[in-house]
C-alpha cells in the first residue's frame, strides 16, 4: 500500500463509518486549521499564503486518515515526518465548498471553534480575491497571526496600500 496515493479509497463496512459528530470530536482533539505565509518571490507581494486543515497520526493509524478523507472526499493522505502521516486539505475550492459547510453544519465544541472561524473568515476572504490586494492580504495576515499564537513573522509582514 503506497500511503501518498491520492485517490486510495478504502471499502466502508459497518464497523467503520464515520459520522460527522464523531469527526468533529476527533479534529476538535487532532485537527488544526492552519493559515501559513511563507516568502515566495513569484507571488504577488512575495508572500503566499496557504490556508491548511491538518490531521496528524502515527503510522499505525493511517487507515483511519484514509477513511477521513474517504468520508470528507477531499484532502490527501501523506507523510508528515517520521513515522507520522497527515490528512491535509489545502486546496482552496474543496475548503470552500466541503470544509467551511460541513465545520458550519457541525461546529467544533472547544476553543478551537474560534480558530476555525479566523480560518474561515481567511478562506472566504482568499475565495473573494481579497488576498490579492494590499488591504486584504494585510488583513488576512493580521487574522493568521492571531490563530494559534505561532505566526511571530507574519505579525511583522505588511504591505503597502496601493494608491
Amino acid at each position: 500500500m503506497n500511503p501518498q496515493r491520492l485517490q486510495v479509497e478504502y471499502p466502508e463496512s459497518h464497523e467503520t463509518l464515520l459520522s460527522p459528530d464523531w469527526l468533529v470530536g476527533f479534529v476538535d482533539g487532532e485537527g488544526c486549521f492552519h493559515v501559513g505565509i511563507s516568502k515566495h518571490n513569484e507571488v504577488k507581494f512575495g508572500y503566499q499564503i496557504l490556508p491548511e486543515l491538518t490531521v496528524v497520526q502515527h503510522q499505525s493509524d493511517i487507515a483511519l486518515l484514509h477513511r477521513i478523507r474517504t468520508f470528507m472526499q477531499c484532502g490527501v493522505v501523506r507523510r508528515n515526518h517520521g513515522d507520522r502521516y497527515c490528512w491535509r486539505v489545502r486546496d482552496l475550492k474543496n475548503l470552500t465548498q466541503i470544509i467551511l459547510p460541513f465545520f458550519q453544519k457541525h461546529p467544533l465544541r472547544s476553543k478551537k471553534n474560534i480558530e476555525f472561524e479566523k480560518f474561515a473568515d481567511v478562506v472566504r476572504r482568499m475565495q473573494k480575491g481579497e488576498h490579492l490586494t494590499a488591504d486584504g492580504f494585510n488583513k488576512i495576515v493580521t487574522l493568521a497571526s492571531s490563530m494559534n499564537k505561532k505566526h511571530d513573522r507574519s505579525e511583522r509582514i505588511k504591505i503597502e496600500s496601493e494608491p
